[in-house]
């Protein structure tokens, strides 16, 4: 099991868990593949990014969206984002719970993790930023940079800072504020 979370501020959560949620699925300025599916975000939804298949298992909008892995071979398991509240506090956090088989035992913890890792937080910080909040960004690791390089056959975007505010669009898509608002 791998937990990563943010902090969110009370106001924010109450009024944008939405946003947050929607943020992490990326837009044309990220580094990363681009989140696709074959119908809009709902439950049954089918997709991915980059290698990684899978399917939405539930969805309460401003709430909880898991995914369930269909792909690589010997990926077992969901991963997901949630808004949690406790006390006077409130996080948005991303959850992977999932066994491997197969070829998977080895590309999992050597390739996939350490990428899918870095996706994620990333994921975290555009979602503060949605929100108006400093994104905490953590750099990428050398290993990610290289197997980010190996991958992308030399051709990897680097690692984006996202800036505060995102704007959503009509479509209930992100897109980075234009000049002058």
């Amino acid at each position: 099991m791998s937990l990563r979370y943010r902090p969110l501020t009370k106001r924010s959560a109450r009024s944008s868990t939405h946003l947050a949620l929607r943020a992490t699925h990326f837009g044309h300025t990220s580094p990363w593949p681009k989140m696709q599916f074959d119908q809009p975000l709902r439950i049954g939804a089918r997709g991915g990014h980059g290698p990684i298949r899978y399917f939405v298992e539930a969805y309460v909008p401003g709430q909880s969206l898991r995914f369930r892995f269909t792909g690589p071979k010997g990926f077992d398991g969901y991963h997901g984002y949630e808004i949690v509240k406790a006390f006077d506090s409130t996080v948005l956090r991303h959850t992977v719970q999932m066994t491997t088989r197969g070829l998977a035992v080895l590309s999992w913890p050597l390739l996939f993790s350490p990428l899918h890792d870095a996706l994620i937080e990333d994921s975290l910080a555009t979602a503060r930023a949605s929100l108006g909040q400093p994104p905490n960004s953590r750099p990428w690791s050398p290993w990610v940079r290289f197997l980010r390089w190996v991958v992308s056959g030399g051709k990897a975007r680097s690692q984006v800072t996202p800036h505060p505010p995102f704007h959503q669009t009509r479509s209930g898509g992100l897109r980075p504020p234009t000049r002058g608002g």
